[in-house]
C-alpha cells in the first residue's frame, strides 16, 4: 500500500505528527482526570450535554432518516422549532457528520471523537500554516511542538472542548492566515475562496473572529514583505475579493443563523469587566483555571520563543519588533471595552467574555515561529525570554487561580525547553532537544487538561452521558408514539434541556442560542417553566395545555439521580395518555382574544377556548400562623421557610400550583412525596405543577429554601369534565386528516368549515399558509378558512434563506468569473495575436 503523497513531503509529516501529538496530549489528560471515556467522570458539562450532544443525536436521526422534520423545520423541540439555524450554529462542520458512523446510543462518544479530530487538525493546520509563511529548514520538528501547542492552548482545552463548535475557528483561523497567504501572492483563488466558506459555514461566530485575526496577520505580511506599494494594495484587494465570496457562499446558512439570532428570545445583558492582570499572567501558566478570564496557556516552550523573539539577532529588526507589537496590541484589545466588543461581534457574550483568546493564542505562535525559523536563538535571546517569562510568572502569583500544580510544572517546562533549544543551538543532542520540548509541551498540556476536567465539574452543571435512565424513556416515547395523530411529549423531569433530540418523542423542551422569542412569551403566557434566563424552556406539563398542542402521550419520568441535589426517587416510568384534537383545529370566525392575562390558567382558557378552571381566594401563613406579607398588589413574599396555602376548590378537581418564583417543594396535603419547585426570577423560572386531586378546603405545604414569592392566584382548580367537553368541540371541528414533512403541514377539514384554523404550533417567523403569511393565535399558527375550502397548506420557510440562497449564487458567479477569467483573457489575446501575425 502506497503512503499518500501528502505524507510523503516533510510538510505533510509535520502536520501528521502534530495532529497526533495533540490527540494523544488530550486523550492522556482525559485519562489522568479519570473523564469519559476512559473512567466513571462525565464531560458532559454545560452546553456539551445540554445542546451539541443533544442536536448531535438529532444529526444521526437525521443522517438515518428517523427524525421528526427535516433541515427546515424541527418538530421535535418546542412544540416545533426552525432547525436550520440550530444546524448552521451547532452542526455544519463537516467533522459533525462523523455521528452517522457511530451507534445512535454512543453519540456521547462520537462527539469526543468529533472534539479530537477537530483539535487534531487545528495542530496539523497551523502547523503547515507556519512553514507555508517561513520555511525553517531543518527546524520542522520545532512546527510540530508549535501546531500541536495551539492545538492545545488554553482556550482548546478548557473551555472550546465543552462547546466543540469553537474548535471550528481554531481550525480556521491557520486555514484563513493561509488563504491570506495565496491572496497576497495571487495563488489559488478558488481553493483561498472555499476555504473561507468553509470556515463561516462550520461556525461562523468563531469564523468572524479568526477572519479578524487573518486581517492582522496579513497587514503584518503586507507590512514586511518587500514589493512595491501597487502590489501591497493589489494583494489587499485579492485577499478583499476572497474573503467577500467566501462569505457569500456561505450566506445561505449564515443569513438564516442571523436571522434566527434575531428572532431568538433575549438572552442575558452582561457589562464587560476586564480581568485582573495578576489573572491574565496566570493563566498563561499550566494548571490554572477560570472563567472569567482569558486562557493563553501554550507551553513553556511556545512562549519562550516567542518572548526571545524581540532579543533575537538574526531576526530582522522589523519582525523582531513588528510581531511581538502585534501580540501586544491584541492582549490589551481583550480587556479594552470597545475592542471587546468589536471581537464579540459588538455583543458582549453571556459566558466567557474571551472567546476570542484563540486568535491571541495562534498569534503568539506565529511569533514563535519567526523567532527560530530565521535561525536557533542564541544563549542571550534564550535568557532574555526566560527572564521575561519568570516575570509574568512572578506577576501571576497573587492571583487566586494558581494551583499547587502551577510553578513546578512552569518551572520543570522551561528548564526542558531552554535545555533543548540550548541542545540544539550547540549542535549535538538533537534527539535529546527533540524528546525535551515534546514532553515538556505534552506534560504540560496533559496536566493542565486533567486539571481543567476536574474544575469544571466542581465548578458548571453536569449532565449524565447515554445510559439506563435515557434507554428507559426512549423506549416509553417510542411505544407510545402517534405522530403525527398527536404529540408524545418525553416529560418534564428530564435529564437535560433537550431531552426530546435525545430520546424522541415531539416535546415543548428546548434549549438553543435561537430559541424563538414567542415560544418564550407563549410558554411563559401558559405557565411553562424555563432555566438559562428563557432560552431553555421546560415542558408543559398540563392537561389543557397538551390539549391545546395535541399531546396525546406523556412520559413521566422519576427524579435524575445523576444530579446530586434530586432526592432519591424509586418510581417507575409511566406513560399518560389523554385524549387530545388534533393538530389543526377551528375556531369560531371573530374567536380570537386579544392578548395574554396575568394569570396562566386564564390563559390557557383563552387558548383553548373554554373556561375549564376555577381560580380561589387563597391565604399564606408561616408554621406559626402569621400571615405572609404582600410583596405586591399581586404577590406575597416569602423567606426561607415553611408556609401553608390555602384555598377552596370544587369537588372532584384537579389542583394546580403556579409559582414561578418559588424555589423548594410543595405537597398538597400531609401524605406523599412533595414535587419540586425550581423558581428563582429571572434566571429560572417554575413552570404551572399539577399537586393532585382536591375537593372544599385545601392546604398546600410549600417549603422555601430561598427568598421568592408565591402570586396571590396561585392556585388554579381543574374541572375535569369541562376539560373533556372542551376537547370534544375541538375534535369535533378538527382536522380528518394531517400530513407533516420537514417543511410544513397540509390538513383536510370537513366539509363547510369556516372560521380560523389553528396549528398546534408556536407562530414563528416563517410560517406561510395557503400562500399567504401566516396569521397569530394567541402565538399559534392561524389561517382564515373560508366558506369552501376544506384543505390548508402551511409551509415553513427559515427567514433569510431565500436571500441567502439569492446571494450564494452571486458569489458563486463571482468566483466562476475569477477562476476563468484569466483563461478567458488568455485565449482573447492568443486569438488578437494570431490575428495580428495574419494580416502580417
Amino acid at each position: 500500500m502506497r503512503t499518500p503523497s501528502l505524507l510523503r513531503s516533510p510538510r505533510g509529516r509535520s502536520a501528521a505528527l502534530a495532529a497526533l501529538l495533540a490527540v494523544v496530549t488530550v486523550c492522556a489528560g482525559d485519562a489522568v482526570a479519570r473523564g469519559f471515556p476512559f473512567g466513571p467522570r462525565t464531560r458532559a458539562v454545560n452546553d456539551l450535554g445540554n445542546q451539541f450532544v443533544p442536536f448531535h443525536t438529532h444529526l444521526w436521526d437525521l443522517l438515518h432518516g428517523r427524525a421528526d422534520g427535516g433541515l427546515l423545520l424541527n418538530w421535535r423541540s418546542g412544540y416545533g422549532s426552525s432547525f436550520l439555524p440550530d444546524l448552521g450554529t451547532y452542526l455544519t462542520s463537516p467533522f459533525a457528520l462523523l455521528v452517522g458512523v457511530f451507534p445512535r446510543d454512543r453519540a456521547d462518544l462520537a462527539v469526543y471523537v468529533i472534539t479530537l479530530v477537530k483539535t487534531g487538525v487545528a495542530a496539523a493546520a497551523m502547523t503547515w500554516l507556519l512553514t507555508a509563511l517561513r520555511r525553517g529548514r531543518g527546524r520542522e520538528w520545532v512546527a510540530v511542538v508549535l501546531g500541536a501547542s495551539y492545538a492545545l492552548c488554553g482556550w482548546s482545552v478548557i473551555e472550546a472542548v465543552y462547546n466543540p463548535m469553537w474548535l471550528d475557528g481554531l481550525i480556521a483561523l491557520p486555514l484563513l492566515c493561509l488563504a491570506g497567504e495565496w491572496a497576497r501572492t495571487g495563488r489559488r483563488p478558488v481553493l483561498g475562496t472555499l476555504l473561507v466558506t468553509l470556515a463561516w459555514v462550520s461556525n461562523f461566530y468563531t469564523a468572524y473572529m479568526a477572519t479578524l485575526g487573518t486581517a492582522l496577520v496579513l497587514a503584518v505580511r503586507l507590512l514586511l514583505e518587500d514589493g512595491t506599494a501597487r502590489e501591497r494594495i493589489r494583494g489587499l484587494g485579492r485577499a478583499v475579493r476572497t474573503v467577500l465570496l467566501g462569505i457569500g457562499l456561505a450566506a445561505p446558512v449564515l443569513l438564516p443563523v442571523f436571522l434566527g439570532t434575531r428572532h431568538a428570545y433575549p438572552g442575558l445583558d452582561r457589562e464587560f469587566a476586564p480581568a485582573g492582570w495578576s489573572d491574565v499572567a496566570a493563566r498563561l501558566l499550566p494548571a490554572t483555571y477560570g472563567f472569567f478570564s482569558p486562557a493563553l496557556f501554550l507551553g513553556t516552550g511556545s512562549l519562550l520563543l516567542a518572548c526571545a523573539l524581540a532579543f533575537h539577532r538574526g531576526v530582522p529588526r522589523a519582525e523582531r519588533w513588528v510581531w511581538p507589537g502585534l501580540v501586544a496590541l491584541v492582549a490589551l484589545s481583550l480587556q479594552w471595552g470597545p475592542t471587546h466588543l468589536l471581537w464579540h461581534a459588538f455583543a458582549t457574550p453571556n459566558g466567557s467574555p474571551f472567546r476570542q483568546t484563540f486568535v491571541l493564542s495562534g498569534l503568539v505562535v506565529i511569533a514563535a515561529w519567526t523567532a527560530v525559523a530565521h535561525g536557533r536563538p542564541d544563549r542571550r535571546a534564550l535568557l532574555c525570554g526566560a527572564g521575561v517569562l519568570v516575570l509574568v510568572a512572578a506577576g501571576a502569583a497573587p492571583s487566586d487561580l494558581v494551583s499547587r500544580w502551577t510553578y513546578p510544572l512552569f518551572a520543570a517546562g522551561l528548564v526542558a525547553a531552554v535545555c533543548a533549544f540550548a541542545l540544539v543551538r550547540g549542535g549535538r543532542f538533537a534527539a535529546l532537544a527533540v524528546v525535551l520540548l515534546v514532553g515538556a509541551q505534552a506534560g504540560q498540556a496533559a496536566a493542565t487538561t486533567a486539571y481543567a476536567d476536574r474544575q469544571r465539574l466542581r465548578q458548571l452543571d453536569d449532565y449524565a452521558p447515554w445510559g439506563g435512565r435515557q434507554r428507559l424513556q426512549a423506549e416509553a416515547v417510542a411505544r407510545a408514539d402517534g405522530w403525527p395523530r398527536y404529540r408524545t411529549d418525553p416529560g418534564l423531569e428530564q435529564s437535560t434541556a433537550n431531552d426530546p433530540l435525545t430520546v424522541g418523542g415531539q416535546g415543548g423542551a428546548y434549549y438553543s442560542s435561537h430559541t424563538p422569542d414567542v415560544t418564550t412569551r407563549t410558554f411563559l403566557a401558559l405557565g411553562g417553566g424555563w432555566t438559562s434566563r428563557g432560552r431553555a424552556l421546560q415542558s408543559l406539563d398540563n392537561p389543557v395545555t397538551d390539549a391545546v398542542f395535541s399531546v396525546g402521550a406523556r412520559v413521566h419520568m422519576p427524579r435524575d439521580p445523576h444530579q446530586s441535589w434530586n432526592r432519591p426517587d424509586a418510581r417507575p416510568v409511566t406513560v399518560t395518555r389523554q385524549d387530545v384534537p388534533p393538530l389543526v383545529t377551528v375556531r369560531p370566525p371573530g374567536s380570537a382574544a386579544s392578548g395574554w392575562g396575568r394569570s396562566p390558567f386564564r390563559n390557557q382558557e383563552k387558548l383553548l377556548g373554554a373556561r375549564v378552571y376555577t381560580l380561589p381566594t387563597t391565604t399564606l401563613r408561616s408554621t406559626g400562623g402569621a400571615p405572609a406579607t404582600d410583596r405586591d398588589a399581586h404577590a406575597y413574599e416569602v423567606g426561607p421557610g415553611t408556609y401553608t396555602l390555602s384555598a377552596s376548590c370544587p369537588a372532584g378537581s384537579r389542583v394546580f400550583l403556579w409559582a414561578p418564583d418559588l424555589f423548594g417543594t410543595a405537597l398538597l396535603g400531609t401524605a406523599g412525596d412533595p414535587l419540586d419547585v425550581r423558581g428563582d426570577l429571572p434566571a429560572r423560572r417554575a413552570g404551572v405543577l399539577p399537586l393532585g386531586t382536591g375537593s372544599g378546603r385545601i392546604a398546600v405545604t410549600l417549603r422555601a429554601e430561598r427568598p421568592g414569592t408565591v402570586p396571590h392566584d396561585s392556585v388554579g382548580c381543574l374541572d375535569p369534565d369541562r376539560l373533556a367537553s372542551a376537547v370534544a368541540g375541538l375534535k369535533r371541528t378538527g382536522a380528518t386528516r394531517v400530513t407533516v414533512s420537514g417543511s410544513g403541514v397540509r390538513a383536510s377539514l370537513p366539509a363547510g368549515t369556516r372560521g380560523v384554523a389553528v396549528l398546534a404550533a408556536p407562530r414563528i417567523a416563517g410560517w406561510s399558509c395557503d400562500g399567504r403569511p401566516a396569521g397569530s393565535y394567541l402565538g399559534l399558527v392561524a389561517a382564515p378558512v373560508a366558506e369552501g375550502r376544506t384543505t390548508v397548506d402551511c409551509a415553513f420557510r427559515p427567514p433569510g434563506l431565500r436571500a441567502g440562497t439569492a446571494a450564494g449564487a452571486a458569489a458563486l458567479a463571482g468566483l466562476l468569473a475569477v477562476a476563468f477569467a484569466p483563461r478567458v483573457v488568455g485565449l482573447v489575446r492568443a486569438r488578437r495575436r494570431r490575428g495580428r501575425r495574419g494580416r502580417a
